[in-house]
């Protein structure tokens, strides 16, 4: 089955909007700068950080997220290698790949790596010190069958209200079932139904400071 491929228009910031779901694919604020407080610090990063430590992301998009943990990474210090999968049902093109990645100028070095290995579609990769597998197709499909266990989620779909079908009780039962004992999930969304999924997942849930103009957040713990 061919990819389908992300379908956009573009803020004069910069930022990619996507037109299937009327939503922008990072902050009009400052992506990466989001990315920092949502994901890295709402799942404990890079303080969790040992060899072989795995994200798993629902919503590769422009590659923001991988990124910016590549980057912590590669800062932190640490030796060895960890773990990237990403499930992506609407893979971006390589060249908006690149008009995105002109937004993240700390990140250039990288995001040319990154975009040297991607065609619009699944990736199986190893660089030097991250191994990164993107996932292409309906992650309701391909994430229960998923052979792998996150030590860290970043919950990153495009808003609940416009895009309710990466955030259903089924697929945050799916994301609790593939964490490890003691991993984390965070998200950028306060929303209540997806908490209560989490939860009712066995993950345990808080509400926290969110990013910008976003009041709150959520983060959780697998017991």
């Amino acid at each position: 089955m061919q990819d389908q491929h992300a379908e956009l228009e573009w803020k004069d910031s910069g930022v990619p909007v996507s037109l299937r779901f009327d939503d922008p694919y990072f902050s009009l604020e400052n992506g990466v700068a989001e990315t920092r407080h949502v994901f890295l610090a709402g799942n404990e990063l890079p303080e969790r950080f040992r060899p072989g430590f795995h994200i798993a992301e629902l919503g590769f998009g422009t590659g923001l997220n991988f990124l910016v943990a590549w980057d912590a990474w590669r800062n932190s210090g640490q030796k060895g290698r960890f773990r990237f999968t990403s499930f992506e049902a609407f893979p971006m093109s390589a060249s908006d790949m690149e008009r995105a990645h002109a937004g993240f100028p700390s990140l250039a070095e990288r995001a040319a790596e990154l975009r040297s290995v991607w065609s619009g579609g699944a990736v199986d990769v190893r660089f030097t010190d991250v191994d990164l597998r993107v996932i292409s197709g309906d992650a309701r499909e391909t994430l229960p069958g998923w052979d792998g266990c996150a030590d860290a989620w970043f919950l990153d779909g495009f808003s609940p209200a416009k895009n309710p079908e990466l955030w259903g009780a089924d697929l945050m039962g799916a994301v609790a079932l593939h964490t490890q004992p003691g991993g984390s999930v965070a998200t950028y969304t306060a929303a209540g139904h997806v908490r209560r999924a989490l939860q009712d997942a066995g993950l345990m849930i808080t509400r926290q400071p969110g990013y910008g103009r976003k009041r709150h957040m959520t983060t959780g713990r697998k017991p």
